[in-house]
């Protein structure tokens, strides 16, 4: 039997990105490495592009308010002539995902919440020429009832709008969900909207935390999860 009625949080909503796979430096830093461009150079390109057009390429990208040719471009003219063709003909999500790979031992946990009779959701801010690549890094379908993705809503978090469609198509009160992301800004509007969150720094901070607020008997979390 559950214990969803001992905590009264009936769903848990996951962030995607440094939350279910490895953390964003690691990737970027793996992006960086495999273009051979150094990571503060990039950086500053991605910097300046959002001082120029207003808004962040990666969030433009993300609300497919710019296709991923736009963004590159945006960057690349922000690169200095030696280094702006940092692709090389390839693609920046087959690069992007070369350095992304799924954090497993969370995985694990989700199946046991849902096991634990509670569902499981995806709130992501994330790119749609990019889906067929996220989503082969997580068995999407086996763990989440419903995702909610910046790109297809053409809103993304902070936007407390994405907040509000995500509890409207989960039929529940924002005090039954507890929202883990790794980007305090984008707990904060979930908090305000009643939620309860969690902060992600590392995978055995955020199940313990995690298994706190939802009242899971530790003799249910699978061994080496939260270690």
């Amino acid at each position: 039997m559950g214990l969803t009625g001992r905590s009264g949080i009936t769903t848990l909503v996951c962030d995607y990105g440094g939350v279910l796979t490895n953390p964003l430096l690691e990737t970027y830093q793996a992006f960086a490495d495999r273009t051979g461009i150094p990571l503060e150079t990039i950086a500053a390109a991605f910097a300046a592009a959002t001082r120029r057009h207003g808004a962040t390429p990666m969030g433009d990208l993300e609300i497919a308010a710019i296709t991923e040719a736009q963004m590159v471009r945006r960057v690349t003219d922000e690169m200095p002539p030696e280094t702006a063709d940092l692709l090389e003909g390839r693609s920046f999500g087959e690069l992007w995902f070369l350095g992304r790979h799924a954090n497993e031992e969370l995985v694990t946990f989700l199946r046991t919440v849902r096991e634990d009779g509670r569902r499981v959701a995806l709130l992501t801010n994330n790119v749609r020429e990019w889906e067929p690549r996220w989503r082969a890094t997580l068995p999407v379908d086996e763990l989440f009832d419903l995702v909610v993705d910046s790109s297809v809503e053409r809103v993304r978090k902070p936007d407390p709008e994405i907040y509000r469609r995500l509890l409207a198509r989960l039929d529940t009160e924002p005090s039954s969900c507890l929202f883990v992301d790794d980007t305090e800004e984008n707990l904060l509007p979930a908090r305000e909207l009643g939620m309860h969150t969690v902060l992600f720094d590392n995978t055995s901070q955020a199940v313990k935390e995690i298994a706190a607020l939802l009242g899971l008997d530790p003799d249910h979390i699978p061994e080496g999860v939260g270690a």
